[in-house]
């Protein structure tokens, strides 16, 4: 049977499962089970056994749940509510005012909690409330979160390029400094997008009541120490070389739990809460990894990457043409599975295309953590877009069509790391280790 019949028998028995609402992780693996059974003679049990081991027994992928949990503390504790009172003086002599405040608490809060949906949801608990209640542009106040919401998978340390470092084999710490030129620049657009409108139309972002003074403002820099604090340590101690990924997220986690002491907000059963939510998404993730570890194998047996390289190669594409494939591909996957499973189901055939054409897959990695970005508020299974849905009482779609403006500056950004692929990698080159 054709390598062509075998990939889309594969792609056809993975839809159906999906549309039968089977697990995404469920649903791999069964296609894995189905493609060695029907078009191999290897033994897919044993493989199964051998993918179950290797992909829950490394130290990197402890990393995952460390930081996951790190995430749940900060969500559950005043960490956050304080970063909102701390960061809103600063904020209020700018076009959009506190809009601005969206953004860069999701930029802060994306740096320690490593998931898109807990930054959005996290910051929108605080903001929304208070940017409805003065009276804000609806569509700009939801837009900026949704869009802002995404820094959590670009700004590191996070989930999605732990799962891409283990998948791919490159190396995690650099991934997440990778990611920090590229986020910078993200917020930066988001901000100046939102200070244009509101310079235009200043009846989008009322000005109240009240202006901060510079000294209301100094005091309140104590609220946002322990938030900054956390990314030093996690962050400027990968970057020093001082620990890995994992150790880091070790000491994220003890962090998080010092200031949420010392705050009053953490007691035994808020702990139980993190954890508990900590264990459930960690499991969700490994599930989808393990399963589409086991797929990939199973591909790689059938030889696809290697007779679709081949065939790609005949196209005689320009690197270009390659990229706006690509492109085109993960909008329509964005539009029909999470972050995890885009990565995981598309890097068997995609890393090799792009190494082929001599792409950095460093670059790739940050590349393709922007295009889940954009996946993040492409409806219909956005998981910002559900999560600002259970905020407010919007329709998804609606939400969306707010979200239309940070959709197409994250793809502008796409456009520009691959014309400029040194913004992503010159962070990266200057690390010792």
């Amino acid at each position: 049977m054709s390598s062509f019949t075998v990939s889309w028998t594969l792609l056809a028995l993975l839809v159906i499962f999906l549309g039968s609402s089977v697990w995404v992780g469920v649903s791999l693996f069964l296609v894995g089970i189905a493609g060695f059974s029907l078009f191999t003679t290897a033994p897919p049990f044993s493989i199964l056994s051998n993918i179950l081991w290797n992909n829950t027994s490394s130290s990197t992928m402890m990393a995952l749940p460390l930081f996951i949990l790190m995430g749940e503390i900060l969500f559950r504790s005043k960490i956050s509510e304080n970063l909102f009172k701390g960061l809103s003086p600063w904020m209020d002599f700018l076009p959009g005012r506190l809009i601005h405040v969206n953004i860069v608490a999701c930029t802060l809060f994306a740096a320690v909690s490593g998931s898109s949906a807990a930054t959005t949801a996290t910051v929108g608990r605080i903001t929304l409330p208070e940017l409805y209640k003065r009276k804000y542009d609806k569509s700009l106040v939801i837009g900026s979160l949704a869009g802002a919401g995404t820094l959590g998978f670009l700004i590191p340390p996070s989930m999605v390029m732990l799962v891409y470092g283990i998948v791919a084999e490159v190396s995690i710490g650099k991934l997440f400094i990778a990611g920090i030129i590229p986020g910078i620049i993200i917020a930066i657009a988001f901000g100046g997008y939102t200070m244009v409108r509101c310079a235009i139309n200043p009846d989008l972002a009322p000005l109240g009541d009240t202006r901060s003074t510079w000294s209301e403002r100094f005091r309140t820099l104590p609220l946002l120490f322990p938030v900054i604090t956390l990314i030093g340590m996690v962050l400027g101690s990968i970057y020093a070389g001082w620990a890995t990924p994992t150790e880091a997220a070790s000491v994220g986690v003890l962090g998080a739990l010092f200031f949420a002491g010392i705050s009053r907000s953490m007691d035994k059963e808020t702990f139980w809460e993190a954890v508990l939510g900590a264990v459930k998404t960690s499991a969700m993730i490994m599930l989808i990894v393990v399963g589409a570890s086991y797929l990939s194998v199973a591909v790689g047996y059938l030889g696809i990457p290697s007779k679709l390289t081949a065939f790609i190669g005949t196209l005689d594409l320009s690197n270009y043409q390659l990229m706006i494939i690509l492109s085109i591909m993960y909008l329509i996957l964005g539009c029909l599975l999470d972050g995890f499973s885009m990565i995981v189901m598309s890097l068997p055939l995609a890393l090799p295309l792009i190494q082929a054409a001599g792409f950095d897959p460093l670059w790739f990695g940050i590349y393709l953590v922007i295009m889940i970005e954009v996946a993040q508020i492409t409806p219909p299974v956005g998981f910002n877009l559900f999560v600002i849905n259970g905020l407010v009482d919007e329709d998804i779609f609606k939400i969306a069509l707010y979200a239309l403006p940070s959709f197409v500056i994250l793809l502008a950004v796409v456009a520009l790391v691959t014309v400029y692929p040194k913004l992503v990698l010159i962070l990266p080159n200057l690390m010792v280790r």
